[in-house]
């Protein structure tokens, strides 16, 4: 079966988009929360990336 893109319920901060692709991806949530602070941090696509990841994603 294959592995689903959702957001996470258990690893969640914010709305769960960075823990349910690192489960996705089979990367460390940290990781990827300090991706997405780069990526806002270099110039602000970061927080458009998540909000429509977060409207996209399907809670799981």
């Amino acid at each position: 079966m294959a592995n689903r893109l959702y957001r996470s319920r258990t690893d969640r901060k914010l709305a769960g988009v960075c823990g349910g692709l690192a489960a996705f991806l089979g990367w460390d949530p940290t990781l990827v929360r300090v991706l997405w602070i780069v990526l806002t941090l270099l110039g602000g696509s970061g927080v458009l990336i998540y909000l429509i990841l977060w409207l996209a994603m399907p809670d799981g």
